[in-house]
């Protein structure tokens, strides 16, 4: 055992504690998985009992805590730095970091219009165009990577860029935002990922209901 331990909210809709969650079990790295669901008007009382901000996700290493997904990510990639978290290449490091980043200061409009929701039925949404502009973005992100790289993920194999935008991939889908072929091919590879595929079959199982995250 490694001796980690990733607490995480609901899988449903908790996209920022997907993120960690999927670049490590797509790293392959050995860890403990313990859910403490949103199931309390203001919070779950359970996570500030572990979480020093009162959030998820949080790792546990030992007696130290990480918490915030990129933090987790980076701090897991430097104990395991053969397991490719991040390219190898020192300009796709960058690049890979630079598309994380982003992800975790930006799209705002698309964040709070689609919450993450791994059960909803798909159905298309009426968004603004501030919205859209999140999109568009997102889309010449990954085109631009997929370009360079080859594919088939942002990077050729799966990094943590890709987890970064794995919730994005679920925003997409279920709300029906995209048509480009590209974008749609590259979405069916990601959630075709065991990781992916893990996530959402634990999301699929779970009772609790966020009325809030039910657009």
């Amino acid at each position: 055992m490694t001796g980690l331990t990733l607490f995480v909210g609901n899988k449903n809709y908790s996209s920022w504690s997907m993120r960690p969650w999927i670049a490590m079990m797509a790293a392959g790295i050995d860890f403990e998985d313990v859910v403490i669901p949103f199931d309390f008007a203001a919070g779950n009382p359970e996570i500030r009992a572990v979480s020093p901000t009162g959030k998820v996700p949080l790792l546990r290493h030992g007696d130290f805590l990480v918490w915030e997904s990129l933090a987790i990510i980076d701090y897991v990639a430097e104990l395991f730095p053969d397991a490719g978290l991040w390219p190898a290449d020192r300009q796709a490091r960058a690049r890979a970091r630079s598309y994380s980043m982003e992800m975790l200061s930006g799209f705002r409009a698309l964040r709070g219009a689609c919450p993450m929701n791994i059960r909803r039925a798909k159905k298309a949404l009426d968004v603004a165009e501030d919205v859209r502009a999140d999109v568009a973005r997102i889309e010449t992100i990954w085109r631009q990577a997929l370009a360079q790289s080859g594919g088939p993920f942002l990077f050729g194999a799966f990094t943590a860029a890709d987890a970064m935008y794995a919730p994005v991939v679920n925003r997409f889908d279920v709300y029906d935002l995209v048509a480009d072929p590209e974008t749609l091919g590259y979405m069916n590879r990601v959630k075709a990922h065991p990781a992916f595929l893990k996530w959402e079959e634990a999301a699929r199982a779970e009772p609790w209901v966020v009325i809030e995250d039910e657009v």
